[in-house]
This record gives C-alpha cells, sequence and structure tokens, in this order.
C-alpha cells in the first residue's frame, strides 16, 4: 500500500515550481498525493512572506495541523519556502517543535527525502532502485492527477534577487541571485512537455537578469531561442521583468519568436520619482515612460502589466497623483495593485516610518483599481467579434478556460474535450477582467507543433 503526500501551497508561481521539484522527490520514492491531510503520512507546507497576511495565513494553517500530528506521530510534518528563508529560523523551530523538516526556498527536497530515508519511512518498490540517484536526477516525475491537469507550468529560470528594493523582503528570504544552468532548464521543460504540458512560464523575481551571475553566460533571450526549439511545447511565457533590465534584444526575441507569448511584466511600482528613490528601484517615471513605449514599438501587439504599491512611507496625496496620471496615460492591460505594509528586515521598516494612514491606502487602492477596470473595459472590447487562438487549460464552473498569446482569459462552451488544445475562439463578449466565444477549430497536434523550428544551441 503506498504513502501518500498532501501539499499546501501559498503564494507566487515560484513556490508552485519548487513544490513539484519536492513532488517529484517523493513520486520517486513511492508516494502518491492526496488532497486530504488526514490521510497523508507526509504534509508539507509551500509558504510566502511577501505581506503579514500571507504569513499569518501559513501558520494559522500549521497550527490546524498540530493535532494530527499528534494523533499520529509518525506524520512527517514540513515546512518550506519564504517563511523559513535561505538562512533558517531558529525562533521558529523553538515555536512549533512538532515540526519535523525546515525547508529552505528553492529547495529540491533533499532534507526532506534524508529525513524520510534515514527513519525508513517510504515504499521500496520490486525492482532493486537507487533511490537516492532516482530522486537526484534531472527527469520530472508528475503524479497522474496532475498529469491529466496540467496545461500550463512555472519553471524557476533565476533563484533569488540581488536587486534588493527598499520595501521587499525576497533577498532576505530568498537568497542572492542564482541562474540555473540551461541544460538542466530544458531538461525539466522536455520533461514537462512529455508529461503533456504545453506552456512554460519561465520564473524569476527579475527574469531579465538571467545569466547575469555568470560570466559570458547567455541571457534571457538566448535562453528564450533555445526553450523554443523544444518539440511538443506550444506557448513561452516569462515574468516578472524590471525596467533597468529589459532590453532590446529581449524584446525581439519576443517579437521574433512565434512561441514566446508577447505579455510583458514589467512593474512601476510608483509614479513619481521621489518615491521610486525611497523604493530603491533605480529609475525615472520618464525612463519608464520610454520603455513602455519602446515596447510597443517593438512588440505592437504585446499587453502589459503592471504593479503598483500605494502609501509607500511618505507618500503625499500629490505624488499618488502622479501614479494615477501614469497609468491613465499608459492603459496598462493588467495592473496589480498591492497597499503597502512594512515588513520585518527590509530596508524600508528599519529607515522609514508607515505614515500613511491604512484608511488613505485604501482610498487610493480603490482609485486605481476603478480607474484600471474602466482601461481594461476599453482593452478588451477591441477584441469583440474577433478571433483570437486560446491554449485551453481547465474547466471551470462547467466552463472551458483559456488564454490568448496576450494572457486574456477566455471562457467558452463545447462539448469536445479541449483540455490543451489551441482552438479558434470566436469573441461574443467582453468584460473587464475576462472574455467569452464559441470555437471555431481545435487545432491537430501536428497544426500545433508547426510552430517548432530547429534547436539552437549557445
Amino acid at each position: 500500500m503506498s504513502k501518500k503526500y498532501h501539499f499546501w501551497i501559498s503564494g507566487c508561481q515560484m513556490n508552485y515550481a519548487d513544490a513539484r521539484q519536492v513532488a517529484t522527490g517523493l513520486e520517486k520514492l513511492g508516494y502518491r498525493p492526496t488532497l486530504e491531510a488526514d490521510e497523508a503520512n507526509v504534509i508539507i507546507l509551500q509558504t510566502c512572506t511577501v505581506r503579514q497576511q500571507a504569513e499569518d495565513k501559513a501558520f494559522g494553517r500549521l497550527q490546524s495541523l498540530r493535532p494530527l500530528k499528534e494523533k499520529n506521530p509518525d506524520l512527517t510534518l514540513a515546512m518550506m519556502g519564504c517563511v523559513v528563508g535561505v538562512k533558517g529560523n531558529k525562533s521558529l523551530e523553538k515555536k512549533f517543535p512538532y515540526v519535523d523538516v525546515w525547508m529552505p526556498p528553492a529547495t529540491d527536497g533533499m532534507p526532506l527525502i534524508s529525513h524520510l530515508l534515514q527513519n525508513d519511512d517510504f515504499i521500496a518498490d520490486e525492482r532493486e532502485t537507487d533511490h537516492r540517484h532516482a530522486v537526484q536526477d534531472e527527469d520530472i516525475v508528475l503524479s497522474q492527477n496532475i498529469k491529466a491537469n496540467q496545461v500550463s507550468a512555472p519553471v524557476a529560470v533565476v533563484y533569488g534577487c540581488s536587486h534588493a528594493c527598499s520595501f521587499c523582503i525576497i533577498p532576505n528570504r530568498r537568497g542572492i541571485e542564482r541562474t540555473r544552468a540551461v541544460g538542466e532548464i530544458l531538461a525539466e521543460v522536455r520533461s514537462l512537455v512529455a508529461h503533456g504540458v504545453r506552456e512554460v512560464v519561465l520564473l524569476g523575481q527579475i527574469v531579465d537578469r538571467y545569466g547575469k551571475d555568470v560570466s559570458d553566460g547567455p541571457d534571457l533571450a538566448d535562453l528564450l531561442r533555445v526553450v523554443h526549439g523544444v518539440e511538443g511545447l506550444n506557448r513561452i511565457r516569462f515574468l516578472t521583468s524590471h525596467p533597468n533590465y529589459m532590453t532590446d534584444k529581449i524584446l525581439s526575441a519576443v517579437a521574433d519568436l512565434p512561441k514566446v507569448m508577447p505579455q510583458i511584466e514589467v512593474p512601476i511600482q510608483a509614479g513619481d520619482d521621489a518615491v521610486l528613490e525611497r523604493m530603491k528601484r533605480g529609475y525615472s517615471v520618464q525612463q519608464y515612460r520610454e520603455l513602455i513605449h519602446r515596447i510597443r514599438e517593438i512588440v505592437p501587439e504585446a499587453s502589459i502589466h503592471n504593479d503598483i504599491i500605494v502609501g509607500f512611507p511618505g507618500e503625499s496625496r500629490r505624488q499618488f497623483q502622479g501614479t494615477y496620471d501614469l497609468i491613465k496615460e499608459l492603459e496598462f492591460d493588467k495592473v496589480h495593485i498591492a497597499r503597502y505594509s512594512p515588513r520585518p528586515g527590509t530596508v524600508s521598516s528599519r529607515k522609514f516610518v508607515d505614515v500613511v494612514p491604512d484608511e488613505e491606502k485604501r482610498y487610493r487602492f480603490h482609485a486605481l483599481d476603478s480607474l484600471q477596470k474602466s482601461i481594461s473595459i476599453k482593452k478588451t472590447r477591441q477584441w469583440l467579434d474577433k478571433n483570437v487562438e486560446v491554449l485551453v487549460e481547465d474547466k471551470h464552473k462547467g466552463r472551458w478556460r483559456g488564454r490568448t498569446p496576450q494572457g486574456k482569459l477566455v471562457f467558452l462552451d463545447d462539448n469536445r474535450d479541449l483540455r490543451g488544445e489551441l482552438v479558434d475562439v470566436h469573441i461574443t463578449f467582453t468584460g473587464p477582467w475576462s472574455m467569452s466565444g464559441e470555437a471555431i477549430t481545435k487545432k491537430t497536434r501536428s497544426q500545433q507543433l508547426s510552430q517548432s523550428i530547429p534547436l539552437t544551441t549557445i
């Protein structure tokens, strides 16, 4: 009888990519996933600490698991991710002594695997398998439920960050910037495609800095061209970009490579130079404005997504108005808005006092949200009564759901099994956040793969 593992995951796509690495190790030891924590022999919490709310949620979940651990002492309870951090967290280990394994972000699962092996807590199959080797090789193993459902998968290409914006806790928790080798990334992408994945999302805290820590190494544009050659892969996305490192070479790769989707996530965070300086972002509003114009010149069909923090320490109403006016001027396809909250260990928490009242932060949040809604309505309306290619990912409330090359969410009704298929859809309805339409054709697999080009070597 096989043993089971249960994952609880919060936070960004990088956390999901990390969790997949750990799940692969467990799958190779004979463990199988379960959605029910009380059925599991191993429970792993993958945590986020970007905001206090996310951290509190992780601790709440951990507390809720204590009765299970007390009832079954043989249960292995592991905690990983940014709450743990690359340096570990001794205070947490003292506070939660019933946690068996603490794992930093970007782990391959070896701390957990070692714990299980040392306790003989794994299932050996009838073959004489070298389990340690099986865990360490590069093949991704997806469970049957994921194989049947996962169409788009995140792939980490840069771990950590060395830019150190004053508000960001990531360098403290995920460590300095480390680039993954091209061959390692390719092996993971090929393995995912072999398991049915049709789209990969290349991830980095600053993905444009891929290769910057490697002397004479490939950059992100080079990586995009190599991944583009993977047979069976339909689409490639990448995030998150930074204005300082988004180059014309990267944009040209997006424009030239059919599989690389025209979706750019390049946050400004604030529309005022003084606030940007306190944030340690390293550019001016005018430089950012020029970058957006350059993106639209090189990749005219690109959708551009943005991140904004409102209520950064010392941000006046006039400075906030600069952010509002910039969003109104540049008309982004999507804007992620967050209210500033100080995070322990960041420069801003030590250097600045959080003086903007929460009520004011909420006012600014809703003002931007309302503005962006009106812009999004205008943006999506241009697709009405037009045909667009959609990669169908899954079903949601009985309707198929997928995305356009620009990342626009599309719903459609169809009796066929469209999961993982490229479908031409005629758009019949547009709203601020999604669209609906009717399937015109479902492309054959040979048509979907016709965009492949010979593998580029670098």
